[in-house]
């Protein structure tokens, strides 16, 4: 059975720190600290005597002064890898963790997990040809020599690099490693540890250029597992969960995340927040607990993307160049029906074809596989669609040979609603207010990745109301702009009341509107 020896890297808060290595060492499982030099003497003395009779904690022999971006902080795992092989000679697994992080799981829910796979679980990915550096320097890192702290010697980090650059001192990458690059949150097997170990003294070469690149506890242990280990037994990875901002900041965790961590398909979770006393407290218990079950749907990165994604109004492509004064032609109307439901939208351009003569084509923009004709290619994918949008519509009038079509959007595609009514082209907007039922939310949820199968129930009830107010925040940006001929027809209004908007939308007599209004089951679900 697996037995983890945990290596904890920790700079402050002592307390927090006693707690969590009394929790994790409860069941077994043991733990390597290294403590930052930097950090005050009195605080590790602390810590030192509240485990100095706990059999399953050890310190690193050395400690080292850490900063951020250095190989110092390589230097500290390894330091407390070394002091976990020397102390737990039956630790199968080595898990690298912080004080902000904590269990998500069971340990004997973590420990089945390690058991299920032999394995190493860590995230590598190539270094040049991933986009795992999103902006900012990339080869720079490696094949320039860095000595000071890019944060707290800003400008001798600056000076010495410029002095390279300019001089040409570049430096060639060892020529026997693949370089890959991903976090530094893995959890390695003891006999994969002890390879790097031995690499590390055999290596002086491969230790020197590792001394001077840039941020290297997101390189080294990376590009030396895919060295010495077959990538069959590599788990590509981190078993934490963590999250980051569009900044490059950590997003941390607080009380109110508890059953949300639960649910993600990962041991530990970094960062939760040292005012989160409730969470810790909770989270504590739970890796000392027996027979607890987990409902993982691990839909934790997409709510985070949904959530930090409202507000941010803007185009989703530019423009072509060649596209920017084009028309759909001054003589043409562009009818837009927008509805979140998209179903309804549907249903009431079925009932429109029925009785009219005007061509109508469903969600080109939202859905891959709308039926829509050849158009030499322009149509073939939802990204060339938004691209050329102009040219696609005047496409379509020509292959219909008509100056109306009516065409549905989503509420979200504000940008495309704004680009058209700036058109030449009379633009007329037909807003179908929907009502929405918990049970179409939570269907919803499950359709784009908010929720899964095994969401817990408690999970879903308070996501609802950030759904519903999110739909009412799109239809409330439409209004906003005072489209002209912007129309509505309303779920909770009568048939006779809706007839009135639909026959000047779609420019019909009124009892033939009203036949579109009454539609059968227009509404339902």
């Amino acid at each position: 059975m697996a037995k983890i020896a945990f290596i904890l890297l920790c700079h402050k808060d002592p307390d927090a720190i006693i707690k969590q290595a009394q929790s994790l060492t409860a069941v077994g499982d043991c733990m390597a600290i290294h403590f930052d030099a930097r950090a005050p003497r009195q605080d590790y003395r602390r810590i030192r005597a509240a485990l100095a009779d706990n059999p399953n904690v050890t310190f690193a022999r050395r400690r080292v002064r850490c900063g951020w971006g250095e190989w110092s902080l390589v230097a500290a795992t390894l330091a407390a890898a070394r002091a976990a092989l020397d102390a737990f000679p039956r630790a199968t697994h080595l898990y690298m963790v912080s004080g902000d992080c904590m269990a998500i799981k069971s340990a004997e829910y973590a420990h089945a997990f390690l058991d299920r796979r032999d394995c190493d679980h860590i995230e590598s990915v190539d270094y040049f040809r991933s986009d795992w550096i999103r902006t900012g320097w990339k080869e720079e890192r490696l094949i320039y020599r860095h000595w000071f702290n890019e944060r707290t010697q800003k400008r001798r980090f600056y000076a010495m690099f410029e002095l390279q650059r300019r001089l040409r001192l570049s430096r060639p990458i060892p020529g026997d490693l693949e370089m890959m690059i991903g976090s530094q949150w893995w959890c390695l097997r003891r006999r994969t540890v002890e390879a790097v170990l031995d690499f590390a003294r055999a290596r002086r070469d491969v230790m020197r250029f590792f001394r001077t690149t840039w941020i290297p506890d997101e390189t080294f242990f990376q590009t030396l597992v895919r060295h010495l280990v077959p990538e069959a037994e590599i788990e590509n990875r981190t078993p934490t969960f963590l999250l980051f901002t569009d900044y490059g900041m950590p997003v941390t965790f607080h009380n109110d995340h508890y059953d949300l961590l639960l649910a993600q398909d990962y041991l530990f979770a970094r960062k939760i927040s040292p005012h989160a006393t409730d969470l810790r407290r909770r989270l504590g218990v739970l890796y000392a607990s027996e027979g607890a079950r987990f409902r993982v749907s691990n839909e934790g990165r997409a709510l985070f993307r949904f959530l930090t994604a409202k507000g941010r109004i803007g185009r989703r492509f530019a423009p072509r160049f060649w596209e920017t004064e084009s028309s759909l032609g001054r003589n043409r109307e562009l009818l837009i029906v927008v509805c979140k439901k998209w179903h309804v939208a549907k249903r009431l351009l079925d009932r429109v074809r029925q009785l009219t003569n005007l061509p109508c084509i469903e969600y080109l923009f939202s859905e891959e596989n709308a039926r829509l004709p050849d158009l030499g290619g322009i149509q073939s994918t939802l990204a060339k669609r938004h691209r050329h949008r102009r040219a696609l519509m005047r496409m379509l009038f020509e292959y219909y040979e008509t100056d109306r079509l009516i065409v549905c959007l989503d509420p979200a595609n504000l940008d495309l609603i704004e680009d058209f009514c700036r058109d030449r082209a009379l633009t007329r907007i037909l807003e179908v207010e929907c009502q929405y039922s918990d049970a179409y939310l939570s269907g919803h949820a499950l359709r784009v990745g908010l929720a899964g199968d095994r969401t817990p129930a408690e999970a879903l009830a308070r996501l609802l109301p950030a759904i519903r107010d999110d739909f009412g925040h799109e239809s409330d940006r439409i209004r906003d702009r005072g489209f002209e001929n912007h129309l509505r027809i309303r779920e909770i209004d009568s048939a006779e009341a809706n007839a009135a908007p639909l026959a000047q939308f779609l420019g019909v007599p009124h009892d033939q509107a009203r036949g579109i209004a009454e539609t059968p089951h227009l509404f339902a679900d």
